[in-house]
């Protein structure tokens, strides 16, 4: 992985199927990570299209706070064109997003009850 240079990866969800997104790194050093990503193809639920090609982004930022503590950002957008019908997910992006942190920090994912029922 090199700064600037676009890798892509398929992704597999229970609500979106399998789609392609591109991956950037933005900067890279011993102690912050920048990277954003973007649907690469069109993302659909069934057959009904949800995002166009870049309709859905996401850039995440992890950052040195001391020798053993690391620091996680993120902020995820849906271009006004996407589909109605990707609206009103609130509980399946706050348990992604609390997934995603207890499996950086290392906490077993399996222990706690979902963040959001």
């Amino acid at each position: 992985m090199e700064e600037g240079k676009s890798l892509y990866f398929q992704q597999e969800d229970n609500l979106s199927g399998k789609a392609i997104y591109r991956l950037r790194v933005l900067s890279a050093s011993l102690d912050r990570v920048v990277f954003d990503t973007e649907n690469a193809v069109t993302v659909r639920y069934l057959l009904i299209p949800l995002f166009r090609p870049g309709d859905m982004q996401s850039i995440y930022f992890l950052e040195r706070e001391s020798q053993a503590v690391w620091r996680y950002y993120s902020i995820m957008r849906m271009s006004k064109n996407a589909s109605p019908w990707a609206a009103g997910h609130e509980a399946s992006s706050i348990n992604r997003a609390v997934a995603f942190y207890r499996y950086l920090a290392g906490i077993p994912t399996d222990k706690e009850p979902p963040a959001s029922p």
